[in-house]
């Protein structure tokens, strides 16, 4: 049988492996041949890419759209925000306006209209550059038509005498308050300021470009807007004051906002001739879109390969099924024979002599088709003498089972001679050596003396047993010699030990204890605190024991054995 299985593994491994590999390269290339008929280059697309082109598409259109809500909403907010500080800017010069102008009527009222002190006052706020057109000084105290002082050219209200009679009156009925006055439809546009205090009127006049046109200075904060000033709410075109604008009204995102100016009112309309955010946020809308389309390009391109590889693929796995199969068929054959065998190595049972219960549990590592090298064994060579055995042969797979097997039952034909634990352990190390050999083994040989309540054990490499007994749970003193096979031929020395009545004797291999990473010293010491915790029978504390300490995913196997005395 043994024969057999490393026939069908070799098969695996060799010709079965080459068949399946030929069948293989045999399908991809007549499916390669197959497909480079079916996905010619010009073949219609896949759905799935073009499904892929819509789908970023859409993502593409909804995030430009995103992108230009956010730009508009961004541009919309930072217009407010310059045309409230153009706004700032306006009011300070309304109060640059209006404080020369309450000034000269305060100066009058002090001097009671004193031609001199006025003229000296208004004279440098007055001409071509300057702040006013003219200055005139007017009596409230009279109904008056004509100014009492005028510095620069006479005022357009001098002209206008019932006009001018009016606006001494109001100027007289609020006196402190600026008065503004329209002169925008006459044949030299311009605003006139009126202030009355102390029975007497200040009245200023500054002229109008003809045109209305003026630029603001090019290093002006506000040099990227377009604006437009009105008299008043609202913008008409009849109240338009000056603006930078070539037409009117201005279009596009505009923003206003409105200046008390004395009696009347500034009105502010702006509107930006670039992006205030700058140009990337401009075009950032188009760099998404254009951005989006290659990448949307890109995927369906992608994912039409993908899905043709894919197609190219599943035909491919196909062919390849009958192989995997095969190799499964195969591989569950092997594992079948090796647990066999494995099972077929280790004793089907144990001997159960008077006054001795035993017991054993075996563990085995990684899965796959190799078997272990531990082993036991318990022979009875007599109503009071039993031999007990544990073994672990290094290496893994058949080759250290068939060593192990040899040596299982080379100890037992030694043991059958009634030869003591150290005879047999020498005799196991000379029959290793005397043939060319790349392994070594672990054995414990102990002889258990039934009745006499007393075990003599010798160790070639191995750990030495656990006792539990009436004065509690302890390894037994042990001469450990060198591993089997791995010396150069010595003595093993026995050591007798004496056990009370109910006592128990466990021995294990190396996978009860041994971690990677860990000191020896640590697994022993929770072998013997779990077999201190564990109560019930010899079964039981097998069973416990295996359960708390065998290692999952270890790779190395596990043999336990357990004898009992019963009295």
């Amino acid at each position: 049988m043994l024969d057999r299985g490393m026939a069908s593994q070799t098969g695996v491994a060799g010709g079965g492996g080459e068949g399946a590999t030929e069948g293989v390269d045999g399908s991809a290339a007549a499916h390669a041949r197959s497909s480079g008929r079916r996905f010619e280059p010009g073949s219609p697309p896949s759905r799935m890419s073009i499904a892929v082109l819509v789908a970023i598409l859409a993502v593409t259109a909804a995030l430009s759209l995103a992108a230009r809500t956010i730009y508009d909403h961004n541009e919309t907010r930072l217009l407010d925000l310059r045309v409230h500080e153009l706004a700032l800017v306006l009011s300070a010069a309304v109060d640059a306006t209006q404080t020369p102008v309450s000034s000269a009527a305060a100066l009058a009222a002090a001097t009671d209209g004193s031609p001199q002190k006025f003229r000296l006052f208004a004279a440098p706020q007055v001409g071509a550059g300057r702040q006013f057109g003219s200055l005139s000084l007017w009596s409230t105290r009279a109904s008056s038509d004509a100014p009492a002082v005028v510095v620069g050219p006479a005022p357009l209200l001098a002209s206008q005498p019932s006009r001018a009679r009016s606006l001494v009156a109001a100027a007289a009925r609020a006196p402190g308050r600026l008065l503004v006055v329209n002169e925008l439809d006459s044949r030299r546009p311009q605003i006139g300021y009126a202030l009355a205090s102390g029975g007497w009127m200040v009245y200023a006049e500054s002229p109008l470009p003809a045109s209305r046109h003026s630029r603001l200075e090019a290093n002006s904060a506000f040099d990227d807007l377009d604006y437009a000033f009105y008299l008043g709410r609202g913008a008409r075109t009849s109240n338009l004051l000056v603006t930078d604008a070539a037409s009117l009204p201005l279009r596009g995102r505009t923003a206003t906002d409105v200046v008390a100016f004395g009696t009347s009112s500034l009105t502010l309309v702006v509107t930006p001739n670039g992006s205030l955010g700058g140009v990337f946020f401009e075009d950032l809308p188009w760099l998404v879109a254009a951005i989006g389309a290659i990448v949307a390009l890109a995927a369906a391109l992608v994912t039409d390969r993908l899905v043709r590889r894919r197609r190219r693929a599943e035909e491919l796995a196909g062919s390849l099924d009958l192989a995997a199969e095969e190799n499964r068929r195969l591989y569950a054959e092997q594992r079948g024979i090796a647990q066999t065998l494995q099972h077929a190595l280790l004793p089907e049972s144990l001997p159960q002599p008077d006054g001795l219960e035993t017991g054993a549990r075996y563990l085995a590592g990684t899965s796959g088709i190799d078997v272990g090298g531990d082993w036991y064994d318990i022979v009875a060579l007599d109503a009071q003498t039993a031999i007990v055995i544990v073994g672990d042969v290094s290496g893994r797979g058949l080759r250290a089972a068939t060593t192990m097997a040899s040596l299982r039952n080379a100890a037992l034909a030694y043991t059958a001679e009634g030869e003591g634990p150290g005879t047999v352990l020498a005799k196991l190390d000379r029959l290793v050596r005397s043939t060319p050999h790349d392994y070594f083994a672990t054995v414990l040989c102990a002889r258990v003396e039934i009745d006499a309540h007393r075990v003599t054990v010798a160790s070639a490499g191995h750990f030495a047993p656990l006792l539990i007994d009436d004065g509690g749970t302890r390894f037994t003193e042990l001469r450990v010699g060198t591993p089997v096979g791995a010396g150069d031929g010595g003595r093993y020395e026995e050591v007798t030990v004496s056990v009370g009545p109910g006592a128990t004797l466990v021995a294990y291999t190396d996978g009860l204890i041994e971690r990677r990473g860990e000191v020896v010293d640590v697994g022993l010491a929770r072998l013997r605190e779990a077999a201190s915790e564990a109560t019930g029978s010899l079964d039981e504390l097998l069973s416990s024991l295996l359960e708390r300490l065998a290692h999952d995913g270890s790779d190395d196997d596990t043999a336990i054995l357990g004898i009992r005395w019963r009295d």
